[in-house]
């Protein structure tokens, strides 16, 4: 299989790939980058406005070196082969195989949506529904980009915490799915059949020649660039919220209605069901949340549910799997895990 053809020369990081506008994206640097350079000379505090602009530029400064790395590795993953993560998941859907489908999703750097449709892919090649479901789970927040993301907003404590908790769910739901599908309670996949794989190139193959001359590592760099898009425009979006939410919530507000109690723990999760943004969007708020509320377990919260509760995941699982029962699964077995969690972080904070 032939390696994907490079960006063109004059290709926008505000164009999607079918050559249309990202709105989304294109709004949103319009506003971060000018009122960025404006916390430069206009003081914090005494105006609204004022506070607006210093809470996005406190959180750029937060994750722009974390959101460099994710672009990094967008750009190297994209060019290891698929056969190659295909083999390294395997199609067991034994504990072995579950633990594997876990750590793949952990380092996967795709936004919610984009793991979305790489967990669907993977269900269509073969893989058991346990698998799919742990790598699903998994994956959205806990990406190389955004892990290093969220330990500049929250710091290491906090974002490992997060990340084990995530995995328990992940492997608790993965083995839940495992079991039903074995016992027929929901179908097996249809899909699970050894095909064999086209050949392809390997990854050094591919990035040797790329990086042997300047205009390669000019093609590499836009590559990054323009495959981190999904996770930009969300993160960028994001930052907004967040520095909206500063500006319109007083933290006694924030800390009365969000705050570390069942109240709090109960409206964050229909905020999370509620707020249709990707988790790169969703991870600055998670962050206010912690820090402003002094919630992490409705930090925690707004992160999983969020996904959990996407009708776009619910209705993307059946459309694959041709089943409501598996797809509305998702959240009954994940959700009840989440809030569970959430209500002992918050008890222990």
């Amino acid at each position: 299989m032939q390696p994907d053809p490079e960006p063109e020369a004059d290709s926008s990081c505000c164009k999607s790939r079918s050559k249309r506008v990202d709105w989304v994206l294109c709004s949103s640097l319009l506003l971060v980058l000018p009122t960025y350079v404006a916390a430069y000379f206009i003081p914090q505090g005494g105006s609204a406005f004022g506070e607006f602009i210093h809470g996005i530029h406190e959180f750029i400064d937060a994750i722009w070196w974390g959101l460099l790395i994710g672009i990094i590795a967008v750009g190297i993953l994209h060019y290891v082969p698929q056969s190659k993560i295909h083999q390294w998941l395997g199609e067991k859907s034994n504990f072995s195989g579950l633990l594997r489908a876990v750590a793949a999703g952990l380092l996967f750097d795709v936004c919610s949506h984009g793991i979305l449709l790489v967990a669907m892919q993977l269900y269509r090649r073969g893989l058991s529904l346990g698998q799919t479901m742990a790598f699903l789970i998994a994956s959205p927040w806990n990406s190389i980009s955004l892990t290093l993301i969220l330990i500049g907003l929250i710091g290491w404590k906090w974002t490992f915490v997060f990340i084990g908790l995530s995995v328990v769910i992940a492997i608790i739901s993965g083995r839940l799915f495992s079991s039903l599908e074995r016992c027929s309670f929901i179908p097996q996949n249809p899909y699970r059949q050894h095909t064999e794989n086209e050949p392809e190139l390997g990854f050094f193959e591919q990035i040797r020649p790329l990086l042997s001359t300047p205009a390669g590592w000019g093609r590499w760099i836009a590559l990054s660039v323009k495959e981190s898009q999904m996770i930009i425009r969300w993160i960028l979006l994001g930052t907004v919220f967040a520095a909206l939410l500063r500006v319109l919530v007083h933290p006694a507000v924030l800390a009365h209605w969000f705050g570390p109690s069942v109240m709090g723990l109960g409206l964050t999760l229909i905020a999370a069901t509620v707020i249709e943004v990707c988790s790169e969007g969703a991870s600055p708020i998670a962050a206010d949340l912690v820090n402003r509320a002094r919630s992490p377990g409705n930090g925690f919260t707004l992160l999983m549910a969020g996904v959990s509760t996407d009708y776009t995941e619910i209705l993307a699982l059946r459309e694959t799997t041709h089943s409501w029962k598996i797809a509305l699964l998702l959240p009954a077995i994940t959700v009840p895990q989440i809030v569970i969690l959430g209500w002992i972080l918050n008890s222990l904070s």
